[in-house]
Protein backbone atom coordinates (compact mmCIF):
# COMPACT_ATOMS: atom_id res chain seq x y z
CA UNK A 1 0.00 0.00 0.00
CA UNK A 2 1.05 3.59 -0.93
CA UNK A 3 1.39 6.06 1.54
CA UNK A 4 -1.27 8.37 0.40
CA UNK A 5 -3.33 5.42 -0.06
CA UNK A 6 -2.61 4.53 3.62
CA UNK A 7 -3.35 8.20 4.72
CA UNK A 8 -6.79 8.26 2.54
CA UNK A 9 -7.93 4.90 3.89
CA UNK A 10 -7.24 5.91 7.66
CA UNK A 11 -8.97 8.90 8.03
CA UNK A 12 -11.91 8.02 5.55
CA UNK A 13 -12.82 6.19 8.48
CA UNK A 14 -13.43 9.25 10.57
CA UNK A 15 -16.12 10.64 8.30
CA UNK A 16 -19.11 9.42 10.17
CA UNK A 17 -17.61 10.90 13.47
CA UNK A 18 -19.07 14.00 11.96
CA UNK A 19 -22.00 15.47 11.65
CA UNK A 20 -21.16 18.41 9.26
CA UNK A 21 -19.11 17.45 6.02
CA UNK A 22 -17.32 20.86 6.43
CA UNK A 23 -15.73 19.49 10.04
CA UNK A 24 -14.94 16.33 8.65
CA UNK A 25 -13.08 18.20 5.61
CA UNK A 26 -11.11 20.41 8.35
CA UNK A 27 -10.05 16.76 10.37
CA UNK A 28 -8.33 15.49 7.40
CA UNK A 29 -6.57 18.93 6.61
CA UNK A 30 -5.45 19.35 10.59
CA UNK A 31 -4.25 15.84 10.75
CA UNK A 32 -1.77 15.93 7.56
CA UNK A 33 -0.85 19.35 9.06
CA UNK A 34 0.47 17.74 11.94
CA UNK A 35 2.18 15.31 9.71
CA UNK A 36 3.85 18.29 7.86
CA UNK A 37 4.28 21.49 9.40
CA UNK A 38 7.61 22.49 9.98
CA UNK A 39 7.20 24.62 13.48
CA UNK A 40 5.14 23.72 16.45
CA UNK A 41 3.61 27.65 17.37
CA UNK A 42 0.19 26.70 17.33
CA UNK A 43 -2.75 26.61 15.15
CA UNK A 44 -0.74 28.63 12.81
CA UNK A 45 1.60 26.66 12.24
CA UNK A 46 -0.78 24.15 10.43
CA UNK A 47 -1.71 26.96 8.33
CA UNK A 48 1.39 27.45 7.33
CA UNK A 49 2.47 23.56 6.88
CA UNK A 50 -0.32 23.04 4.19
CA UNK A 51 -0.10 26.96 2.19
CA UNK A 52 -3.85 27.74 3.46
CA UNK A 53 -4.56 31.57 3.10
CA UNK A 54 -4.45 33.50 6.61
CA UNK A 55 -7.97 33.94 6.09
CA UNK A 56 -8.78 30.37 7.22
CA UNK A 57 -6.66 30.92 10.72
CA UNK A 58 -10.50 32.05 12.52
CA UNK A 59 -12.09 28.63 10.44
CA UNK A 60 -9.48 26.77 11.92
CA UNK A 61 -9.87 27.97 15.38
CA UNK A 62 -13.54 27.60 14.87
CA UNK A 63 -13.30 23.87 14.12
CA UNK A 64 -12.07 23.43 17.39
CA UNK A 65 -14.33 24.51 19.07
CA UNK A 66 -17.27 22.62 16.64
CA UNK A 67 -20.12 20.68 18.69
CA UNK A 68 -20.08 18.82 14.94
CA UNK A 69 -18.05 15.99 16.85
CA UNK A 70 -17.23 14.36 19.65
CA UNK A 71 -13.94 13.25 20.86
CA UNK A 72 -15.38 10.00 22.33
CA UNK A 73 -16.21 8.77 19.26
CA UNK A 74 -13.16 9.97 17.78
CA UNK A 75 -11.41 8.07 20.30
CA UNK A 76 -13.46 4.85 19.66
CA UNK A 77 -12.96 5.15 15.98
CA UNK A 78 -8.57 5.62 16.26
CA UNK A 79 -9.14 2.46 18.66
CA UNK A 80 -10.94 0.59 15.99
CA UNK A 81 -8.21 1.33 12.90
CA UNK A 82 -5.68 0.36 15.54
CA UNK A 83 -7.29 -3.20 16.48
CA UNK A 84 -7.91 -3.60 12.34
CA UNK A 85 -3.79 -2.97 11.36
CA UNK A 86 -2.45 -6.46 12.33
CA UNK A 87 0.30 -4.76 14.60
CA UNK A 88 -0.94 -5.28 17.97
CA UNK A 89 2.24 -6.55 20.01
CA UNK A 90 1.08 -9.71 22.11
CA UNK A 91 1.99 -10.71 26.02
CA UNK A 92 0.28 -13.55 26.61
CA UNK A 93 -1.95 -13.28 23.88
CA UNK A 94 -3.20 -10.22 25.35
CA UNK A 95 -2.72 -6.82 23.90
CA UNK A 96 -0.32 -4.78 26.20
CA UNK A 97 -1.43 -0.86 26.98
CA UNK A 98 0.19 1.61 28.79
CA UNK A 99 -0.54 4.70 30.85
CA UNK A 100 1.13 7.51 32.98
CA UNK A 101 0.87 11.45 33.06
CA UNK A 102 2.88 14.41 31.72
CA UNK A 103 2.94 17.79 32.48
CA UNK A 104 2.96 20.70 30.26
CA UNK A 105 3.75 24.16 31.28
CA UNK A 106 1.38 27.04 29.87
CA UNK A 107 1.72 30.69 30.98
CA UNK A 108 -1.88 31.50 29.80
CA UNK A 109 -3.99 33.76 32.30
CA UNK A 110 -6.99 32.42 31.04
CA UNK A 111 -6.63 28.94 29.87
CA UNK A 112 -9.08 26.46 31.85
CA UNK A 113 -7.27 23.60 33.93
CA UNK A 114 -4.01 25.69 34.43
CA UNK A 115 -2.92 25.06 38.11
CA UNK A 116 0.50 24.97 40.12
CA UNK A 117 2.38 21.43 39.33
CA UNK A 118 5.31 19.99 40.82
CA UNK A 119 7.92 18.82 38.92
CA UNK A 120 9.42 15.11 39.87
CA UNK A 121 12.54 14.87 38.20
CA UNK A 122 16.00 14.69 38.71
CA UNK A 123 17.08 16.90 35.34
CA UNK A 124 18.66 20.32 36.87
CA UNK A 125 16.82 21.57 33.59
CA UNK A 126 13.33 21.39 34.88
CA UNK A 127 12.22 23.84 37.52
CA UNK A 128 10.58 22.11 40.30
CA UNK A 129 7.10 23.76 40.18
CA UNK A 130 5.35 24.57 37.02
CA UNK A 131 2.30 26.21 35.78
CA UNK A 132 0.39 24.25 33.23
CA UNK A 133 -2.04 21.28 32.40
CA UNK A 134 -1.46 17.43 33.50
CA UNK A 135 -2.20 14.86 31.27
CA UNK A 136 -2.97 11.39 31.35
CA UNK A 137 -2.34 9.71 28.76
CA UNK A 138 -3.02 5.96 27.97
CA UNK A 139 -0.90 4.40 24.76
CA UNK A 140 -0.63 1.32 23.05
CA UNK A 141 2.19 -1.24 22.37
CA UNK A 142 2.58 -1.85 18.39
CA UNK A 143 5.36 -3.43 16.51
CA UNK A 144 7.06 -6.70 16.12
CA UNK A 145 10.50 -7.97 17.38
CA UNK A 146 12.68 -4.73 17.99
CA UNK A 147 10.17 -2.47 16.19
CA UNK A 148 8.32 -1.72 18.90
CA UNK A 149 6.44 2.05 19.36
CA UNK A 150 3.90 3.32 21.97
CA UNK A 151 1.02 4.50 19.90
CA UNK A 152 -1.20 7.35 21.76
CA UNK A 153 -4.81 6.13 22.03
CA UNK A 154 -5.86 8.99 24.64
CA UNK A 155 -4.62 11.85 26.57
CA UNK A 156 -6.87 14.11 29.16
CA UNK A 157 -6.54 17.15 31.46
CA UNK A 158 -7.21 14.90 34.64
CA UNK A 159 -6.29 17.55 37.30
CA UNK A 160 -7.96 21.17 37.91
CA UNK A 161 -11.03 20.65 36.63
CA UNK A 162 -12.71 18.73 39.33
CA UNK A 163 -15.69 21.15 40.08
CA UNK A 164 -16.28 21.36 36.17
CA UNK A 165 -17.33 17.88 36.24
CA UNK A 166 -21.00 18.76 37.55
CA UNK A 167 -21.60 21.12 34.47
CA UNK A 168 -23.73 20.73 31.77
CA UNK A 169 -22.33 19.14 29.20
CA UNK A 170 -19.09 18.53 31.17
CA UNK A 171 -17.28 15.03 29.64
CA UNK A 172 -14.40 15.44 32.31
CA UNK A 173 -14.45 13.42 35.68
CA UNK A 174 -14.13 14.18 39.04
CA UNK A 175 -11.72 10.95 39.85
CA UNK A 176 -8.30 11.15 40.38
CA UNK A 177 -5.60 10.69 38.01
CA UNK A 178 -5.20 7.52 38.98
CA UNK A 179 -8.97 5.90 38.63
CA UNK A 180 -9.24 8.24 35.35
CA UNK A 181 -5.80 5.97 33.80
CA UNK A 182 -7.47 3.04 34.98
CA UNK A 183 -10.94 3.96 33.29
CA UNK A 184 -9.03 4.79 30.27
CA UNK A 185 -7.50 1.82 29.89
CA UNK A 186 -10.83 -0.40 30.40
CA UNK A 187 -12.31 1.46 27.75
CA UNK A 188 -9.56 1.02 24.92
CA UNK A 189 -9.53 -2.73 26.19
CA UNK A 190 -13.44 -2.41 25.33
CA UNK A 191 -12.25 -2.35 21.72
CA UNK A 192 -9.15 -3.50 21.51
CA UNK A 193 -9.93 -6.79 23.27
CA UNK A 194 -8.19 -8.39 26.60
CA UNK A 195 -5.02 -5.95 28.01
CA UNK A 196 -2.46 -5.56 30.55
CA UNK A 197 -1.66 -2.31 31.24
CA UNK A 198 1.68 -1.49 32.35
CA UNK A 199 1.81 1.14 35.75
CA UNK A 200 4.18 2.88 37.67
CA UNK A 201 4.16 2.31 41.12
CA UNK A 202 2.25 5.98 41.60
CA UNK A 203 -1.03 3.82 40.12
CA UNK A 204 -0.30 0.96 42.61
CA UNK A 205 -3.18 2.18 44.92
CA UNK A 206 -6.21 0.58 47.04
CA UNK A 207 -8.73 2.75 45.43
CA UNK A 208 -7.12 1.94 42.01
CA UNK A 209 -7.36 -1.67 42.60
CA UNK A 210 -10.89 -1.46 44.31
CA UNK A 211 -11.98 0.25 40.61
CA UNK A 212 -10.12 -2.19 38.42
CA UNK A 213 -11.86 -5.00 40.08
CA UNK A 214 -15.53 -2.90 39.83
CA UNK A 215 -14.27 -2.35 36.24
CA UNK A 216 -13.89 -5.99 35.58
CA UNK A 217 -17.27 -6.84 37.16
CA UNK A 218 -19.04 -7.04 34.10
CA UNK A 219 -15.97 -8.51 31.66
CA UNK A 220 -12.97 -9.09 32.47
CA UNK A 221 -11.10 -7.39 30.30
CA UNK A 222 -7.59 -5.85 32.06
CA UNK A 223 -4.86 -6.89 34.31
CA UNK A 224 -2.31 -4.58 35.58
CA UNK A 225 1.42 -5.06 35.71
CA UNK A 226 3.02 -2.37 37.96
CA UNK A 227 5.82 -2.02 40.34
CA UNK A 228 5.55 -1.83 44.28
CA UNK A 229 7.92 1.09 46.28
CA UNK A 230 10.50 -0.70 48.37
CA UNK A 231 8.48 0.01 51.77
CA UNK A 232 6.04 -2.17 50.56
CA UNK A 233 4.21 -4.18 53.28
CA UNK A 234 1.95 -7.71 52.12
CA UNK A 235 -0.03 -10.59 54.12
CA UNK A 236 0.67 -14.04 53.66
CA UNK A 237 -2.61 -15.53 52.45
CA UNK A 238 -4.31 -17.71 55.34
CA UNK A 239 -3.30 -21.42 56.02
CA UNK A 240 -6.38 -24.01 54.74
CA UNK A 241 -6.09 -25.47 57.93
CA UNK A 242 -7.25 -22.05 59.37
CA UNK A 243 -10.03 -22.47 62.00
CA UNK A 244 -11.73 -19.55 62.81
CA UNK A 245 -12.48 -18.55 66.35
CA UNK A 246 -14.87 -15.98 67.88
CA UNK A 247 -15.19 -12.35 66.99
CA UNK A 248 -14.67 -10.94 63.91
CA UNK A 249 -12.86 -13.27 61.11
CA UNK A 250 -9.44 -12.82 60.05
CA UNK A 251 -8.70 -11.55 56.57
CA UNK A 252 -5.26 -12.02 56.16
CA UNK A 253 -2.20 -13.58 57.57
CA UNK A 254 0.81 -12.64 58.94
CA UNK A 255 2.86 -9.55 57.47
CA UNK A 256 5.69 -9.33 55.58
CA UNK A 257 7.99 -6.18 54.90
CA UNK A 258 9.07 -7.43 50.99
CA UNK A 259 12.15 -5.31 51.45
CA UNK A 260 13.62 -7.61 53.58
CA UNK A 261 12.99 -11.12 51.50
CA UNK A 262 16.07 -9.89 49.03
CA UNK A 263 17.73 -11.17 52.75
CA UNK A 264 16.27 -13.29 54.18
CA UNK A 265 15.15 -15.88 51.52
CA UNK A 266 18.13 -15.43 49.63
CA UNK A 267 18.27 -18.91 48.81
CA UNK A 268 15.07 -19.28 47.42
CA UNK A 269 15.44 -17.02 44.36
CA UNK A 270 15.89 -18.70 40.94
CA UNK A 271 17.70 -17.67 37.86
CA UNK A 272 16.50 -16.66 34.87
CA UNK A 273 17.15 -15.16 31.51
CA UNK A 274 14.67 -11.70 30.33
CA UNK A 275 14.73 -9.29 27.80
CA UNK A 276 14.61 -5.70 29.21
CA UNK A 277 15.08 -2.31 27.48
CA UNK A 278 15.96 -4.04 24.52
CA UNK A 279 18.77 -6.10 25.95
CA UNK A 280 19.44 -9.97 27.34
CA UNK A 281 19.89 -9.59 31.12
CA UNK A 282 20.46 -12.45 33.24
CA UNK A 283 18.66 -12.12 36.61
CA UNK A 284 17.12 -13.71 40.12
CA UNK A 285 13.83 -13.23 40.91
CA UNK A 286 11.24 -14.72 43.54
CA UNK A 287 7.45 -15.26 42.91
CA UNK A 288 5.38 -14.96 45.47
CA UNK A 289 1.41 -14.39 46.12
CA UNK A 290 0.85 -12.26 48.48
CA UNK A 291 -2.45 -10.20 49.79
CA UNK A 292 -2.23 -6.63 49.19
CA UNK A 293 -3.94 -3.00 50.45
CA UNK A 294 -5.13 -1.63 54.02
CA UNK A 295 -8.92 -2.97 53.97
CA UNK A 296 -8.80 -4.58 50.29
CA UNK A 297 -6.16 -7.36 51.59
CA UNK A 298 -6.26 -8.41 47.20
CA UNK A 299 -4.31 -11.52 46.30
CA UNK A 300 -1.28 -10.53 44.03
CA UNK A 301 1.67 -11.86 42.54
CA UNK A 302 4.47 -10.22 43.49
CA UNK A 303 7.98 -10.83 41.38
CA UNK A 304 11.33 -9.59 43.74
CA UNK A 305 13.99 -9.45 41.69
CA UNK A 306 17.99 -8.87 41.31
CA UNK A 307 19.38 -7.13 38.49
CA UNK A 308 23.07 -6.65 37.92
CA UNK A 309 23.41 -2.82 37.76
CA UNK A 310 20.62 -1.72 38.25
CA UNK A 311 19.46 -3.48 41.99
CA UNK A 312 16.55 -4.31 43.13
CA UNK A 313 12.94 -4.46 41.86
CA UNK A 314 9.65 -5.44 43.24
CA UNK A 315 6.84 -5.95 40.55
CA UNK A 316 3.03 -6.66 40.90
CA UNK A 317 0.78 -8.15 38.69
CA UNK A 318 -2.96 -8.82 39.33
CA UNK A 319 -2.72 -11.68 37.08
CA UNK A 320 -1.57 -14.23 39.03
CA UNK A 321 -1.31 -17.24 36.21
CA UNK A 322 1.27 -14.73 34.89
CA UNK A 323 4.84 -16.40 34.64
CA UNK A 324 6.82 -14.17 36.98
CA UNK A 325 9.60 -13.82 33.44
CA UNK A 326 6.85 -12.49 31.44
CA UNK A 327 5.83 -10.04 34.44
CA UNK A 328 9.23 -8.70 34.20
CA UNK A 329 9.83 -8.25 30.38
CA UNK A 330 6.21 -6.74 30.22
CA UNK A 331 7.08 -3.97 33.00
CA UNK A 332 9.98 -3.13 30.91
CA UNK A 333 8.39 -2.17 28.16
CA UNK A 334 6.21 0.67 30.39
CA UNK A 335 9.14 2.67 29.48
CA UNK A 336 8.09 3.22 25.52
CA UNK A 337 5.39 5.77 27.11
CA UNK A 338 8.43 7.79 27.98
CA UNK A 339 9.71 7.66 25.34
CA UNK A 340 6.05 8.25 23.12
CA UNK A 341 6.02 11.84 25.61
CA UNK A 342 9.48 12.66 23.57
CA UNK A 343 8.50 12.36 20.66
CA UNK A 344 4.80 13.89 21.15
CA UNK A 345 5.96 16.89 22.55
CA UNK A 346 9.20 17.42 20.72
CA UNK A 347 8.50 15.60 16.67
CA UNK A 348 4.55 16.27 16.48
CA UNK A 349 4.09 19.47 18.97
CA UNK A 350 0.89 18.01 20.24
CA UNK A 351 0.84 20.48 23.53
CA UNK A 352 1.84 23.23 21.58
CA UNK A 353 -1.44 25.01 21.77
CA UNK A 354 -2.90 28.22 23.44
CA UNK A 355 -6.82 27.90 23.94
CA UNK A 356 -8.39 29.95 26.06
CA UNK A 357 -11.50 32.33 26.99
CA UNK A 358 -12.31 35.32 29.16
CA UNK A 359 -14.94 33.70 30.89
CA UNK A 360 -12.57 31.88 32.74
CA UNK A 361 -11.65 33.72 35.79
CA UNK A 362 -7.68 35.00 35.53
CA UNK A 363 -5.27 32.69 36.88
CA UNK A 364 -3.89 34.06 40.26
CA UNK A 365 -0.27 32.27 40.60
CA UNK A 366 -0.07 32.96 44.44
CA UNK A 367 -3.31 31.00 45.12
CA UNK A 368 -2.52 29.32 48.53
CA UNK A 369 -3.51 25.58 49.02
CA UNK A 370 -7.09 25.07 50.73
CA UNK A 371 -8.09 28.31 48.78
CA UNK A 372 -11.09 26.97 46.50
CA UNK A 373 -10.95 26.57 42.95
CA UNK A 374 -11.83 30.06 40.95
CA UNK A 375 -13.76 28.20 38.48
CA UNK A 376 -16.37 27.49 41.31
CA UNK A 377 -17.33 30.98 41.21
CA UNK A 378 -18.34 30.60 37.47
CA UNK A 379 -22.42 29.98 37.84
CA UNK A 380 -23.35 32.04 34.44
CA UNK A 381 -24.40 28.88 31.82
CA UNK A 382 -22.93 30.96 28.76
CA UNK A 383 -19.68 31.51 30.40
CA UNK A 384 -19.26 27.35 31.68
CA UNK A 385 -20.30 26.76 27.82
CA UNK A 386 -17.19 29.00 26.69
CA UNK A 387 -15.14 27.31 28.77
CA UNK A 388 -15.92 23.90 28.24
CA UNK A 389 -15.56 24.66 24.54
CA UNK A 390 -12.12 26.03 24.83
CA UNK A 391 -11.26 23.06 27.19
CA UNK A 392 -13.03 20.83 24.29
CA UNK A 393 -10.32 22.63 21.69
CA UNK A 394 -7.61 21.81 23.71
CA UNK A 395 -8.05 18.08 23.65
CA UNK A 396 -9.28 18.08 20.37
CA UNK A 397 -5.95 19.37 19.58
CA UNK A 398 -4.35 17.00 21.55
CA UNK A 399 -6.43 13.99 20.64
CA UNK A 400 -5.67 14.77 16.79
CA UNK A 401 -1.85 15.44 16.99
CA UNK A 402 -2.04 11.75 18.38
CA UNK A 403 -3.83 10.00 15.53
CA UNK A 404 -1.28 12.12 13.32
CA UNK A 405 1.56 10.51 15.31
CA UNK A 406 -0.18 7.02 15.14
CA UNK A 407 -0.95 7.13 11.77
CA UNK A 408 2.77 8.08 11.23
CA UNK A 409 4.11 5.38 13.47
CA UNK A 410 2.21 2.46 11.45
CA UNK A 411 3.86 4.16 8.15
CA UNK A 412 7.53 3.53 9.99
CA UNK A 413 6.62 0.30 11.18
CA UNK A 414 5.19 -1.10 7.24
CA UNK A 415 8.44 -2.07 5.35
CA UNK A 416 7.07 -1.07 1.93
CA UNK A 417 6.62 2.71 3.44
CA UNK A 418 9.75 2.85 5.75
CA UNK A 419 11.82 1.68 3.00
CA UNK A 420 10.81 4.89 1.00
CA UNK A 421 11.14 7.34 3.95
CA UNK A 422 14.49 5.49 5.00
CA UNK A 423 15.34 6.80 0.95
CA UNK A 424 15.06 10.21 1.77
CA UNK A 425 16.80 11.39 5.01
CA UNK A 426 20.60 11.19 5.74
CA UNK A 427 21.68 9.93 9.08
CA UNK A 428 25.22 9.29 9.92
CA UNK A 429 24.25 6.31 11.65
CA UNK A 430 21.47 4.54 9.79
CA UNK A 431 19.33 1.84 11.48
CA UNK A 432 18.53 -1.25 9.00
CA UNK A 433 15.31 -2.58 11.35
CA UNK A 434 14.05 0.76 12.85
CA UNK A 435 12.36 3.94 10.98
CA UNK A 436 11.90 6.49 13.43
CA UNK A 437 8.39 8.74 13.63
CA UNK A 438 11.22 11.85 12.73
CA UNK A 439 12.11 10.05 9.36
CA UNK A 440 8.44 9.09 8.22
CA UNK A 441 7.36 12.84 8.80
CA UNK A 442 10.52 14.42 7.29
CA UNK A 443 9.41 12.50 4.17
CA UNK A 444 5.75 13.52 4.29
CA UNK A 445 6.79 17.20 4.85
CA UNK A 446 9.11 16.94 1.42
CA UNK A 447 6.56 14.97 -0.74
CA UNK A 448 2.97 15.19 0.67
CA UNK A 449 2.16 17.81 -1.91
CA UNK A 450 4.05 15.98 -5.06
CA UNK A 451 1.84 13.47 -4.26
CA UNK A 452 -1.50 15.04 -3.82
CA UNK A 453 -0.98 16.36 -7.03
CA UNK A 454 -0.28 12.07 -8.20
CA UNK A 455 -3.10 11.37 -7.03
CA UNK A 456 -5.89 13.94 -7.38
CA UNK A 457 -8.59 11.93 -7.37
CA UNK A 458 -8.00 11.30 -3.93
CA UNK A 459 -10.15 12.70 -1.19
CA UNK A 460 -7.36 14.25 0.51
CA UNK A 461 -5.89 15.66 -2.47
CA UNK A 462 -9.39 17.47 -3.31
CA UNK A 463 -9.70 18.76 0.59
CA UNK A 464 -6.41 19.91 1.29
CA UNK A 465 -6.39 21.54 -2.64
CA UNK A 466 -9.97 22.86 -1.91
CA UNK A 467 -8.43 24.69 1.08
CA UNK A 468 -5.49 26.42 -0.73
CA UNK A 469 -7.90 27.43 -4.09
CA UNK A 470 -10.64 28.33 -1.85
CA UNK A 471 -9.86 32.55 -1.58
CA UNK A 472 -9.58 33.55 -5.06
CA UNK A 473 -7.25 36.01 -4.64
CA UNK A 474 -5.09 33.52 -3.19
CA UNK A 475 -6.04 31.48 -6.27
CA UNK A 476 -5.05 33.61 -8.74
CA UNK A 477 -1.66 33.96 -6.63
CA UNK A 478 -1.21 30.43 -6.98
CA UNK A 479 -1.71 30.62 -10.91
CA UNK A 480 0.42 33.37 -11.01
CA UNK A 481 3.90 31.27 -9.67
Amino acid sequence: MSILLFIETSLAAFKGCFKRTAAYRWFVAVVCGFMVRGDHLGVSSIIRGLGLHAEQYERLIHFFRSTAYSLEELRKTWYRIIAKSGLLFKVNGRNLILGDGTKTSKEGRYMPGVKKLYQESENSAKPQYIFGHMFGGVAVVIGRMRMRFACPLSMTIQEGLTCTASWEGSEHSDATHTIQIYRNAYGAARVLGPSYVALDRLFLTVDSLRELVRLNSNEHLLDVVTRAKDSCVAYYPLSPDYSPRRGRPRLKGDSVKLKELFESRRNDFVKATVTMYGETVNVEYLCLDLQWGSGLYKLLRFVLVKTPGRGNAIFVATDLNMAPELVIETYANRFKIETMFREYKQRVGGFCYHFWTKATPRLNRYKKKGEPNPLETVDDSKQRNRILRALNATESFVLMSSIAMGLVQMMALTPSMADIARKSRYLRTKSTEHVSEATVMNYLSKNLFSLLLVRPDFAVSQIIRGFQLEYSGFQNDMEAS
